[in-house]
């Protein structure tokens, strides 16, 4: 049987459709595959992260090398203000009651001035009476040196004998050693009387009274006056050991008391010899001249010279702080942070002055020290130093 003489034209024409479809299809899949592989590709290289490079990440850090500069150094100061030579005036003699006070505080007073004085109308009867103790004794001396006389005139003519003569010449020894003590205890009374006036040891201005008329006082009673000797007051400060050591008698000194802007001259005329070992502190002691603005027990401010010296200088940015006290950053041989505790001067306008804790050879943090933390690995750049 022939076999294609039962296929018409019309079943070629179905299958060759059927084939056309299927190639449309095929092409179509193999156009959408090959897009979706080019929108792969372009999406890798669009939102692929680029590799980072391998760099070092140490921060740059700007160091000076501050050396040492000659600088004129002041030391801050506080403290209090007193008289240089605080004179207590008290009772010298056996005391009483006052009758007159004769100075006010803020006064100026001569050496040896009354300031006060105490009833004395005991004391001046019993110097009267010594008065009269020392008249009767002489005349009793008188007597005995007259009948003396008279017997050594007799002597002669064998009326008086020898021991008549000496017993006359004991009796006008004795009759003369009275009258000396009668003096002597008038002139202690004279003394005596002469104490009850309450007097100046010095020359100078009176800073308090405490003493009323009508007061009994004695040698047991408080300082009644006191005095400043010369009118001389002075500012006594506390230092550190290092400060002191910068200072030297001598050295020049501005004090400003509390609620002025004057500023008192003055020198240091005392620097303690021993140190506190609690506060590891001395007291220095400025001499000042009187000025009314200078009242004992007040407070003041100094500016102490130290000197001139050559120390380290360092911008304000390179000097950090915290409840440790000041310090700064140095880096080591290795370009890590390292912290140093330092002590500051004086600022000028070339910087801070380094009193203690550089030598000046160190490479030294010049800003941006806050961001660091010891240990650090940083990459220095070496800055010119302040001038």
């Amino acid at each position: 049987m022939n076999m294609e003489a039962g296929i018409g034209s019309s079943d070629y024409t179905e299958l060759d459709e059927g084939n056309a479809r299927r190639r449309r299809m095929i092409i179509v899949a193999s156009i959408m595959a090959l897009v979706l592989v080019v929108a792969g590709v372009v999406a890798l290289r669009v939102f692929r992260k680029p590799a980072a490079p391998v760099t070092d990440t140490a921060p740059g850090i700007t160091v000076i090398v501050p050396g040492r500069h000659s600088v004129t150094t002041e030391i801050p100061a506080v403290g209090n203000i007193s008289a240089r030579r605080d004179m207590p005036v008290g009772v010298a003699g056996e005391g009483g009651t006052v009758v007159r006070v004769l100075v006010e505080p803020g006064d100026w007073v001569k050496a040896g001035q009354s300031l006060a004085v105490i009833d004395r109308s005991v004391q001046v009867q019993q110097a009267a009476s010594l008065a009269a103790s020392i008249r009767q004794a002489q005349a009793d001396a008188d007597l005995a040196r007259s009948q003396l006389e008279r017997a050594r005139k007799l002597v002669s003519n064998g009326f008086v004998s020898k021991a008549d003569i000496e017993q006359k010449e004991a009796t006008l020894d004795s009759a003369n050693a009275r009258v000396a003590v009668a003096q002597a205890q008038y002139k202690q009374q004279q003394a005596m009387i002469g104490r009850l006036d309450i007097r100046s040891p010095t020359a100078g201005l009176v800073l308090t009274r405490a003493v009323e008329a009508g007061q009994t006082v004695g040698v047991q009673s408080q300082a009644l006056f006191r005095v400043a000797e010369g009118g001389k007051m002075e500012l006594q400060a506390h230092l550190s050991e290092a400060d002191l050591a910068r200072i030297h008698v001598g050295s020049p000194a501005f004090v400003t008391p509390v609620g002025t802007t004057m500023k008192v001259a003055g020198e240091v005329w005392q620097i303690s010899p021993v140190i506190d070992t609690n506060t590891r502190q001395g007291t220095v002691r400025i001499a000042l001249p009187f000025n009314k603005a200078l009242r004992p027990g007040g407070f003041a401010a100094a500016e102490i010279g130290g000197g001139v010296g050559d120390v380290p200088l360092l911008p304000e940015s390179a000097v950090l702080s915290d409840q440790k006290g000041n310090y700064v950053y140095l880096i080591g041989p290795d370009n890590r942070a390292v912290r140093r505790e330092v002590k500051v001067g004086d600022v000028d306008d070339r910087g801070v002055s380094i009193i203690s804790g550089l030598t000046g050879r160190e490479q030294v943090v010049a800003s941006a020290g806050a961001f660091l933390n010891p240990g650090d690995k940083v990459k220095p750049h070496l800055a010119p130093s302040p001038r």
